[in-house]
């Protein structure tokens, strides 16, 4: 129960799909180490869905609907969990949405729209946490990056990338500022992940049938042999939260199974 009486925020604690979620998968994760969870999404049906199975299992959860880019939705619920719970111990920062295309190809609006998403969603979220984090002088920032953030994954994504890039900047420059009160801010890189994200991708460009063979063809060339799953990156941000990483601050921690020193992936 390393997480034992914390109240953690999970932004984007849902699923885009049937399948299990980055997002989801933490928040659960959280509260089987004890933590109180706030499971944040902008489908009301998705959050409440994991609050559910966290109850199920035992654990304590409430759900919020929130559009995590828009000021007034995350000012709104973070003063509601204060007012719930009177204070917060860990923040994370899993929002994030792509789309494929070539540089020229690219809609306007939709690369602004995913740079919204993907980084005010980071931004609004912090905004209206830190202030408390610095009152109690203590608090734990997880931030969710991306392989894409450090080399070509094979796919146009673009904005994707770019985005996810920005959030490892921001980790480092936030360790620094918030460091002398007791907040510490690190980031997790996943690899290639078999989550709901990843396969809603891969119905982008792929029909149905060819995507097992994708996946297992490209799992090849992964050095551990497979794909992650979403607890092997849940289990990485249980870690960063407890005080097992209470000297650990400004680390971008890869979780991608090898993939990042390959030659062949």
């Amino acid at each position: 129960m390393e997480l034992d009486g914390k109240v953690a925020v999970v932004v984007g604690a849902g699923s885009s799909g049937t399948e299990n979620s980055i997002g989801r998968e933490v928040a659960m994760q959280f509260a089987l180490a004890g933590a109180r969870v706030v499971a944040i999404d902008i489908s009301e049906d998705a959050a409440q869905l994991t609050a559910s199975l966290i109850k199920d299992q035992g654990g304590e959860a409430i759900a919020i609907r929130a559009d995590a880019s828009n000021d007034i939705d995350m000012k709104d619920a973070i003063a509601f969990i204060i007012s719930t719970y009177s204070h917060m111990d860990i923040l994370h920062n899993n929002v994030g949405i792509m789309n494929f295309g070539s540089l020229e190809d690219i809609d306007i609006n939709d690369w602004n729209h995913i740079n919204s998403v993907n980084m005010n969603s980071v931004f609004m979220a912090l905004r209206y946490v830190v202030p408390h984090f610095k009152a109690q002088r203590n608090g734990s920032i997880i931030n969710m990056s991306s392989i894409a953030a450090l080399r070509s994954t094979g796919a146009n994504y673009h904005a994707y990338s770019a985005t996810k890039a920005a959030v490892l900047g921001l980790t480092q420059s936030l360790a620094i500022e918030y460091a002398s009160y007791g907040i510490r801010v690190n980031c997790v890189i996943p690899g290639f992940v078999d989550s709901a994200m990843m396969i809603s991708g891969l119905r982008e460009r792929l029909e149905d049938h060819e995507i097992e063979h994708f996946i297992s063809q490209r799992s090849q060339n992964i050095p551990l042999g497979r794909y992650a799953n979403p607890l092997d990156i849940a289990n990485a941000c249980v870690f960063l939260a407890s005080s097992k990483a209470a000297y650990i601050t400004g680390t971008s921690l890869l979780v991608d199974g090898g993939v990042s020193i390959s030659i062949k992936a």
